[in-house]
């Protein structure tokens, strides 16, 4: 074989993002949050941005952004990431700001935080993880909670008739004049990934050009709180999860709408 036969099959192609942190992921087997973390950690070096972000996690499985993005991170209480993350980027507004959350944490105690922070069209970032439940806390059901779906605290599914309806929080955020981009993706292919990343870098340039509240809401697996097998919670976000929540773009600023 020849010298550049050779160098075909050992130039790298794919390696691992310096934002990214060389540790073993601890989430579970089939979870999401990983590939999210890769999207993030990869679009923070495409801008070069790591030395001046800042990222916001709350409580729940996403408050472990600290340990995978090699960004500074702040904690906030439950819920009060868009909060906190309006005070970070007012005090510096020179500082790049992004809040990572889960459903339960922004659709329910955050719902306030993250609609009043879109609406005054703070400049931050949204990172928004829907696995339909409270991944850490044992399961229970979440505002994004699936009809029917069984749940520690829905032994029976969800039932509208008492505990109403699935929350679609990236076309509610869309509808507020504050919001700049929202979209929902997914991860469970490599084309949704793409599209995915496509998402994450579009948020980033909002927030880069002063445009407003920016949102991409990932659909997630979570196969131990679901009691599923990693390839069936696959399965159910390429079916029952995206009819529900339909992926897409529900609103994109251009820059000459922007006053």
């Amino acid at each position: 074989m020849t010298d550049r036969g050779k160098d075909r099959f050992t130039k790298k192609v794919y390696a691992r993002p310096k934002s990214l942190v060389d540790v073993k992921s601890h989430f579970c087997p089939g979870c999401h949050h990983g590939i999210a973390h890769r999207i993030l950690a990869e679009t923070i070096d495409h801008f070069g941005l790591r030395e001046q972000t800042v990222g916001v996690a709350c409580v729940g499985c996403a408050v472990f952004l600290y340990d995978y993005i090699d960004v500074d991170v702040a904690e906030a209480p439950h819920g009060r990431a868009p909060a906190v993350a309006t005070g970070v980027k007012r005090a510096q507004p020179d500082k790049f700001v992004f809040t990572y959350q889960g459903d339960g944490d922004l659709a329910a105690i955050g719902t306030s935080e993250v609609i009043h922070a879109a609406n005054r069209g703070e400049n931050i970032t949204v990172l928004f993880v829907n696995n339909t439940t409270y991944g850490m806390t044992g399961g229970q059901m979440a505002p994004t909670t699936m009809l029917g779906q069984k749940t520690s605290t829905s032994p029976y599914g969800r039932d509208f008739r008492k505990d109403g309806y699935p929350i679609k929080m990236a076309e509610l955020l869309a509808t507020l004049e504050g919001t700049a981009y929202s979209a929902r993706v997914a991860t469970s292919t490599p084309a949704q990934i793409r599209k995915a990343k496509e998402a994450v870098k579009k948020a980033f340039e909002m927030q880069i050009k002063e445009m407003g509240f920016s949102i991409v809401e990932f659909l997630s697996t979570c196969p131990t709180n679901w009691g599923m097998k990693p390839l069936d919670a696959q399965k159910r976000v390429l079916g029952e999860m995206s009819e529900y929540f339909p992926l897409g773009v529900y609103k994109e600023r251009k820059q000459a709408d922007f006053l």
